[in-house]
C-alpha cells in the first residue's frame, strides 16, 4: 500500500523567480537545532537573503532567518542567520558543483518545507536575470492581473 506524506510549506523565496531564471530543482536535508526546528514548526522564518555556497565540499545555507524560539532554554543558539548545511547525495553535489563553475549558475533556496516529519529545503541552480528580464515580467505580471481582473468582472 502506498503512502502519501503530506507536505506543510514554511517558507517560499518570492524574490528569487523575480531575480533569477530557476533551472534544476533539488531537495536537501538541513541540519537544525531542536529550538529551530520549533521556531520553523510555527513559520518564524525568511528566505528572502538566503544564498547557498559551496565549500569544502558540503553545501551551506547562509543568511537565512529563523527567529529564535522563546521557550527554549539558555543553551540555545541565539543567532537567528547561523550558517547551516545541507544534506545532499554526493553525487548531487558534485552535479550543482560542476554547473556553478562551469556555467556561472548560482544556488538558491526557492522553499522550505516539512515533509511528515522532516523539514526540507528545494533549492534551485539559477541564472541571473537582467534588468530589461525583469521589466518583461512585471509586464507580464500586470498584463495577468489586468486580465483577471477583466475575467472577474465580466458579465455575459
Amino acid at each position: 500500500m502506498e503512502r502519501k506524506d503530506s507536505i506543510k510549506e514554511i517558507a517560499y523565496n518570492r524574490s528569487a523567480s523575480f531575480e533569477y531564471f530557476i533551472g534544476e530543482k533539488f531537495e536537501a536535508g538541513i541540519v537544525l537545532e531542536g529550538s529551530e526546528v520549533k521556531s520553523l514548526r510555527l513559520g518564524n522564518c525568511s528566505l528572502k537573503d538566503a544564498f547557498c555556497l559551496l565549500a569544502g565540499g558540503d553545501i551551506l545555507l547562509k543568511n537565512m532567518h529563523i527567529a529564535v524560539y522563546d521557550k527554549a532554554g539558555a543553551f540555545n543558539s541565539k543567532d537567528a542567520k547561523r550558517d547551516r548545511k545541507l544534506l545532499l547525495h554526493k553525487s548531487e553535489i558534485g552535479k550543482i558543483a560542476g554547473q556553478i563553475n562551469r556555467r556561472g549558475y548560482t544556488l538558491v533556496p526557492v522553499r522550505l518545507y516539512m515533509r511528515g516529519s522532516l523539514i526540507k529545503v528545494e533549492v534551485a541552480l539559477c541564472q541571473g536575470k537582467h534588468t530589461y528580464d525583469k521589466k518583461k515580467s512585471i509586464a507580464e505580471r500586470d498584463q495577468k492581473r489586468a486580465v483577471d481582473r477583466e475575467l472577474k468582472n465580466y458579465r455575459p
